[in-house]
């Protein structure tokens, strides 16, 4: 998962704050108690936590039906671009004074279709305002452009197998199990990529099959747009993978730590295929 990681999060002035923790803490005990949807008693997986709750098992189908009839752009060609405008705010900390969360700002991101190409990364933060991202290796099994993503599986339980076995190797202080990890890759896999629909569905559909996945209501991401989100605790907080409860399109995320700080909070407000790296829809 560190060539996932670094797809979506390849400059390197950015390792000065924090890492994008996945996932993150509710907003303190008392909303975590009143919004998380209760988990069934029954022990499942490798981590021995509760199977997903019944909530996030139906509105993880909700999402992977709304993501099949989605349709992919038609004629992508290899020599394309995949665009996403998202807008960020990170928690940093400067010459070792408090952490504290930056402003949200714009972030742009131009991936290979093929993996192939050059692409690049604007950010309206010093040191990233223009960053040249280097291609995929040739044999580069966690790439994350959209022609390795369409290699994928389409069976759900195909997928949950691929997601645990590539995870397997990334269990961690932050992914303290075979579960948590899995669930965190699937959080990278739609954070920044365009996701063919029929591996999209699949992948929302393995999600499911996660234990310890729960339901957070009323989770606002950092351009206000109010969601539903699809979250589990582990490692040191608890990441919201926020979507719209009508059209159950991805809206951003939401990362908390375990005293209920926000660490991180994203929106995406555009995706988009072009000719070239820089070019704006």
């Amino acid at each position: 998962m560190t060539e996932i990681r670094q797809a979506f999060d390849p400059a390197p002035a950015r390792a000065a704050r924090k890492p994008w923790l996945r996932p993150a803490l509710l907003a303190g005990a008392v909303a975590a108690v009143a919004a998380v949807a209760l988990t069934v008693a029954v022990p499942s997986g490798p981590s021995g936590a509760p199977a997903a709750s019944n909530e996030a098992v139906a509105l993880l189908e909700d999402i992977a039906l709304a993501a099949e009839k989605s349709g992919a752009p038609d004629g992508i060609r290899d020599d394309q671009f995949v665009y996403i405008k998202s807008r960020d705010a990170y928690t940093t900390r400067t010459n070792g004074g408090p952490e504290k969360l930056d402003p949200v700002r714009d972030r742009e991101i131009w991936l290979s279709v093929d993996g192939t190409r050059e692409g690049l990364l604007e950010e309206d933060r010093p040191g990233n305002e223009h960053v040249p991202l280097e291609p995929d290796a040739p044999d580069n099994e966690r790439a994350t452009n959209y022609r390795a993503l369409s290699g994928l599986p389409t069976d759900p339980d195909e997928m949950r197998d691929w997601l645990y076995r590539t995870a397997a190797a990334q269990v961690d202080a932050e992914r303290p199990d075979r579960d948590h990890a899995a669930f965190v890759l699937f959080g990278d896999l739609i954070r920044e990529s365009l996701m063919p629909p029929e591996v999209g569905a699949a992948l929302y559909r393995a999600a499911a099959m996660i234990p310890g996945v729960e339901v957070v209501h009323g989770v606002r991401d950092s351009v206000g747009r109010e969601g539903v989100a699809i979250t589990r605790a582990g490692g040191d907080g608890r990441e919201e993978l926020i979507f719209d409860e009508k059209t159950f399109t991805f809206l951003g995320e939401r990362v908390l730590d375990a005293d209920g700080t926000v660490d991180g909070i994203s929106a995406v407000v555009r995706r988009a295929v072009v000719d070239r790296a820089g070019e704006r829809p």
